[in-house]
């Protein structure tokens, strides 16, 4: 989804975003003001001054939210089918936010993860299709049960969501869209506080991860069913 901008193309990461005095003129909505992300998204994908999107720009936007935003982007894609490889490329930036989050940690992205970008209108088309799913389950999700989306339950779920996110990373086919759904809604979960999502994606892993065993013991199975055949 996000590929590393290239030099020849002399595209500079845009570091301000559109006054609230211009924002209000073209009905975006201001970063600072917008409560969901769907409007974030929006707002972000509709800036006429970007050329290029890079993922550094949604660890500015959302600051200290951006843990569930950024584990939503890279998560999403792998809830439907995708080319062989694509889980790889989404999960390695997944692994290094979930691993943050487990620990406690400040977002942060190194730079060559930061400054992988992409157009903005290949955003847009992506914003286009996610956003009314995104704004469907915004309006079932509130701050709740607290005890669930806070520390130290949501380093717990940062940890269920590095084991997710290192499984995402494996060559097991079939193997990436229930985890992916999980991580997508306990992203959500943490961005709302909504403790009864963080509760259901964490079950969805559980289930996730026991599929996930199926697929490879049965692979497992049929290897040395096939290997005891040639041998025997």
């Amino acid at each position: 989804m996000f590929g590393l901008a290239r030099k020849e193309q002399r595209f500079t990461v845009q570091t301000d975003f559109p006054s609230e005095e211009s924002a209000v003129g073209t009905g975006a909505v201001p970063p600072d003001e917008a409560s969901r992300l769907s409007e974030i998204l929006n707002q972000i994908a509709s800036d006429p001054t970007r050329e290029r999107i890079a993922v550094g720009d949604f660890l500015r936007v959302m600051r200290e939210r951006a843990f569930g935003p950024l584990m939503l982007i890279f998560a999403l894609p792998n809830v439907i089918p995708t080319p062989p490889g694509t889980s790889t490329v989404l999960g390695a930036p997944l692994v290094f936010l979930t691993a943050q989050l487990a620990l406690g940690r400040t977002p942060w992205l190194p730079p060559l993860i930061s400054r992988r970008s992409i157009a903005r209108k290949d955003f847009a088309a992506f914003v286009a299709k996610a956003t009314p799913w995104l704004a469907r389950a915004e309006k079932l999700l509130r701050p709740r049960l607290g005890v669930l989306a806070h520390p130290p339950a949501e380093n717990l779920v940062g940890l269920i969501c590095f084991v997710l996110a290192v499984v995402l990373i494996l060559p097991i086919p079939l193997g990436n869209m229930l985890p992916a759904l999980a991580i997508c809604v306990m992203a959500l979960g943490i961005l709302e506080r909504d403790g009864i999502w963080t509760g259901l994606g964490a079950l969805i892993a559980l289930a996730s991860l026991g599929v996930v065993w199926g697929v490879v013991w049965a692979f497992v199975k049929a290897g040395l069913f096939l290997l005891h055949q040639l041998i025997g």
